[in-house]
């Protein structure tokens, strides 16, 4: 089988490579493909290309991998700032490639789509179910759901086999912080577990819908081999998760790692941020792909521990 991962120097990306290198899925070639060239992994070719140039789905489909991981985008801060360099990431580059994969006769991948809760919008009723309407409040959430509905469209016909994954925000994420919104949910336990200050920009009663960089590899490795016979007209799953407020996650943190952890981390508001993330969900029901065989953390005190064991620059604490 012929893996091909797209957004593959990105932290998940890595993360994903890493465990189908390590057996996780069978492949006779895996292909590592983004905008720089992916770390080097045993076993894997790397590809620099940008999936938004004219051409560029073409070249990524040409040798018909058999399942693609689709992971690039342009994050949600950065979406919402450049609204056209936005739609030509996250919108635009994958019609291009869904084009490029039905002009080829005969040929029908398992495409794993990285959707996002943005699709949704407030009011939110307490938990949201996994029928509930797309309303986007942002640009990156809009992005996103259009390439759910043509995911699901070029399923129905048969041009692929695709499942969009609607991912929880992913906590703890390692490494420098990056221009999503979400960021400082990972960095205000992050860099005190490191021993670094953290800034919280909003306030400490906002709750979200959470998931460890852990679960989301084992979202996209069950759904490479998930039987799509069983879903429904969409082909969009809302991956389970874990609802916390930020004083619970602030709360884990200081059973994991003590006050002296929590100290490092000072309140400044940012209204900007607290207006992108505020409509965001905070919990959701996800029985279908709990149903399926999906599975996430069930405490904060679980994803930290996460962290130091797969992340935290010294593996313990």
């Amino acid at each position: 089988m012929h893996i091909l991962i797209l957004g593959a120097a990105g932290m998940l990306g890595r993360k994903l490579a890493a465990a189908i290198t390590g057996g996780a899925l069978p492949f006779s070639r895996l292909t590592l493909a983004d905008v720089v060239a992916p770390p080097p992994v045993d076993g894997a070719a790397t590809l620099a290309l940008n999936l938004a140039d004219p051409g560029a789905a073409a070249i990524l489909v040409k040798d018909r991998p058999d399942l693609i991981f689709h992971l690039a985008a342009v994050v949600s801060g950065e979406a919402e700032v450049d609204l056209a360099r936005g739609y030509a990431v996250n919108l635009d580059a994958s019609r291009a490639l869904f084009d490029a994969i039905a002009a080829i006769p005969g040929y029908c991948p398992r495409l794993v789509f990285a959707s996002s809760l943005a699709v949704f919008g407030a009011p939110f009723p307490k938990v949201i179910p996994d029928d509930f309407h797309l309303t986007p409040r942002t640009s990156y959430g809009t992005q996103k759901a259009m390439t759910e509905l043509l995911l699901s469209d070029y399923s129905r016909r048969g041009l692929l086999d695709g499942i969009a994954l609607r991912l929880p925000t992913i906590c703890i994420r390692p490494g420098a912080p990056n221009r999503a919104a979400s960021g400082f949910y990972s960095s205000i336990l992050r860099e005190p577990l490191n021993g670094l200050p953290a800034v919280l920009p909003v306030r400490d009663s906002l709750r979200h819908w959470f998931a460890s960089p852990r679960a989301a590899t084992g979202f996209f490795l069950r759904a490479a081999s998930l039987d799509t016979a069983t879903l429904t007209a969409s082909r969009a799953l809302t991956m389970p998760g874990l609802s916390a407020s930020i004083a619970e996650m602030i709360e884990a943190l200081r059973r994991v790692a003590g006050q002296a952890a929590v100290d490092l981390i000072r309140h400044e508001p940012d209204p900007v941020i607290e207006a992108i993330v505020t409509p965001w969900a905070e919990a959701c029901e996800a029985a279908t792909a709990r149903s399926l065989g999906f599975v996430a953390e069930t405490s904060f005190d679980e994803i930290i521990r996460i962290y130091l064991e797969d992340d935290h620059p010294s593996r313990s604490i």
